[in-house]
C-alpha cells in the first residue's frame, strides 16, 4: 500500500490530464472539508495522545487510524461531489478509510506492523467560540482518554496534565510543579478561592470591574515560593457565560509592581487602566 506524502489535503491528487477547473472541488465541498478537518485534527484526542506517547519514547513513523479521519473525510467529500481520482487513488483512499474505521494508531515496520485498539472511553467538551464545532479532551473524574488495558491520558480543558491534577491537587504539588500550564490547571481544579485560602495569599486591593459590570477584581500578592519570583495574581470573573449559565473565575499573573486591580486588568489586554475603564464590556 502506498504511503501518502506531503500536506494532508494533498495526499490524493487529481488524475493527470484532468482540467484544473474540473479537478478543483466545489467551494461548498472545500468549506465542508476544512470544517471536518478542523473538528477532527489535533484539538481533539490526537494532540494529547501524541504528547503522552512522545514522553514514553514511541519510535519512528506513526499513522493515526481513526485520527486520520480529517484528511480522509476531506477526500471522500470531494470524491462524492465529483472530483476526479484515478482507479489507484480510489483504491488507496478506500484502504485508508477502512483503516480509519477499524483501528487506532499504528506503526509500520520492515517485517511487522503494530496496531493499537481504539480507546474504550473518550470524554470531551466543546471549544467555546469555535467556528466548526471543535471539541477538546476534558474530564474532572479520571482519564479523558482511556484504553482497555488501563492506560490513558488525563486532560483538563484540552491541556494534558498529570493524574494528580485531576485526582488530588494540593498547594504543595502546585508549588513543586515546574510547568506553568499544569499549575494553572491544578489551581482551576481546586478553585481559585480555595487555592488563595490554602496558599495564604495576601489581598492587595479590590475594585469593581468596569469591563464586566456587577463583578469584582481582586489583586493578590503571590509568594515567591509559589511562582518562582515576585508576582501578583489578579482574580477576575469571565466576561462570557459558560454553557451551564455560570461565569468561571480565573487568575492572571501580573507584574508585582502593579498595585491597582483595574490597571492589572488593563495590563492583561495590553491597555492602561484608564483605557480598560472605558470598555463597555470585555469577553
Amino acid at each position: 500500500m502506498a504511503v501518502p506524502s506531503g500536506d494532508a489535503h494533498d495526499r490524493v491528487v487529481p488524475a493527470a490530464g484532468v482540467p484544473a477547473r474540473r479537478a478543483q472541488p466545489r467551494r461548498g465541498a472545500a468549506r465542508n472539508g476544512r470544517g471536518l478537518a478542523e473538528r477532527l485534527r489535533s484539538r481533539g484526542a490526537r494532540g494529547p495522545l501524541r504528547a503522552a506517547l512522545a514522553s514514553e519514547h514511541t519510535p519512528g513513523l506513526t499513522w493515526y487510524g481513526q485520527h486520520d479521519a480529517h484528511w480522509i473525510g476531506n477526500h471522500q467529500i470531494r470524491r462524492a461531489l465529483g472530483r476526479a481520482y484515478t482507479s489507484l487513488q480510489n483504491e488507496q483512499l478506500d484502504v485508508w478509510a477502512a483503516i480509519a474505521g477499524a483501528c487506532g494508531w499504528w506503526w509500520p515496520r520492515e517485517d511487522v506492523c503494530v496496531v493499537s485498539e481504539r480507546p474504550v472511553a473518550v470524554h470531551t467538551e466543546p471549544v467555546l467560540g469555535s467556528v466548526h464545532g471543535e471539541i477538546r479532551p476534558h474530564s474532572g473524574k479520571g482519564h479523558a482518554i482511556r484504553y482497555a488495558d488501563g492506560w490513558g491520558v488525563h486532560s483538563w480543558h484540552g491541556t494534558r496534565v498529570p493524574e494528580w491534577v485531576v485526582a488530588e491537587p494540593t498547594v504543595d504539588r502546585i508549588v513543586a510543579e515546574p510547568n506553568a500550564e499544569v499549575r494553572r490547571c491544578a489551581i482551576e481544579r481546586i478553585g481559585w478561592d480555595v487555592y488563595i485560602e490554602r496558599a495564604g495569599l495576601d489581598l492587595v486591593s479590590t475594585a469593581p470591574d468596569p469591563g464586566n459590570p456587577g463583578c469584582e477584581l481582586r489583586l493578590y500578592d503571590m509568594p515567591a515560593r509559589l511562582w518562582g519570583g515576585a508576582t501578583r495574581v489578579l482574580l477576575a470573573v469571565n466576561g462570557s457565560v459558560e454553557r451551564d449559565g455560570t461565569r468561571r473565575r480565573y487568575g492572571l499573573s501580573v507584574p508585582a509592581a502593579i498595585a491597582d486591580p483595574v490597571s492589572a486588568a488593563g495590563w492583561s489586554y495590553g491597555l492602561t487602566g484608564a483605557q480598560y475603564s472605558a470598555l463597555q464590556r470585555r469577553t
